[in-house]
């Protein structure tokens, strides 16, 4: 188990695959800039399109096959970087919604958020308005992804957040992600491991609150055991409340593994375990 340092990449400009080409064909004279976080002006000058303090050669620009639904990395000196990149067997990408929101995480072409009628961050913030976070709670978040539950918990007033990803690939798109920045705050600690391990190591009764985000079952099956439920349990401190990210129940194979885990985190101890639709998870309390 290691503690990981988050490290903003906040020199760079992130911009999405569509207003790249928006600056070659249309040149506006404002483009949403890291995500909607904030606008820039463009000036246009000697084949160069300028924006701040980052300069990006247009014959340049043309030459490279922009993804419409990836995210870029401008670095000072004008390199562009596309955030998708293959490491092991997997390929990982930042998936870009619109220039002006948050975008999901894509593995293997698999999307880590609900992105239909719906952005990645709003999802994660009903997550969290369900749990129902009260400001000086202790929150575990297991799965860290691109850090939005736990961003959002920390805006609900949390004081101290314990956060656990597997994949270092993950946490490194994420720096360079503006919408998870504030992964960098003092009071969220990201643990670089295996939940189904590092939770052992956890002292029980700790945690006001559970966010379990995991993979699908096929990914990571470990973390939908009855072991690793009965961990989680021990871990909330009582009347403490877990939330439990399962996807749409309704499909025929979806719905038998929903069912699966109901009845393994009522076999543990928890109470009023219920399916909440509009989250697509399900909510149980100590």
């Amino acid at each position: 188990m290691l503690t990981y340092i988050f490290k903003p990449q906040i020199n760079n400009l992130i911009i999405d695959g569509k207003t790249l080409i928006s600056i070659i064909y249309n040149k506006p004279e404002y483009i949403s800039c890291n995500l909607g976080l904030r606008k820039c002006k463009v000036n246009y000058l000697n084949g160069k399109a300028i924006l701040e303090k980052y300069k990006i050669d247009l014959d340049y620009l043309k030459t490279i096959r922009i993804d419409d639904s990836c995210v870029y990395a401008i670095t000072p000196p004008g390199e562009i970087i596309k955030l998708a990149f293959f490491s092991g067997q997997h390929f990982y990408k930042l998936r870009a919604i619109s220039p002006e929101t948050a975008p999901t995480l894509e593995i293997d072409g698999i999307h880590m958020h609900r992105i239909k009628d719906i952005t990645p961050w709003n999802d994660s913030y009903l997550k969290i308005k369900f749990l129902r976070i009260r400001p000086g709670a202790v929150v575990l978040d297991v799965c860290t992804g691109l850090g939005y539950t736990a961003i959002h918990s920390l805006m609900q007033g949390a004081r101290e957040i314990i956060s656990i990803e597997k994949d270092e690939n993950v946490l490194k798109l994420a720096e360079l992600n503006p919408w998870s920045w504030r992964l960098s705050d003092h009071r969220i600690t990201i643990l670089l491991g295996d939940a189904s391990e590092i939770v052992e190591y956890l002292r029980p009764s700790s945690f006001n609150y559970i966010i379990h985000d995991p993979p699908r079952i096929s990914l990571a099956g470990e973390l939908y055991s009855l072991e690793f439920y009965r961990s989680l349990y021990s871990l909330l401190k009582p009347k403490g409340k877990l939330f439990h990210y399962t996807g749409q129940p309704f499909e025929k194979i979806g719905y038998k593994i929903v069912k699966g885990i109901l009845n393994r985190l009522r076999a543990v101890g928890f109470r009023r375990v219920i399916y909440v639709e509009k989250i697509t998870g399900i909510i149980a309390s100590k």
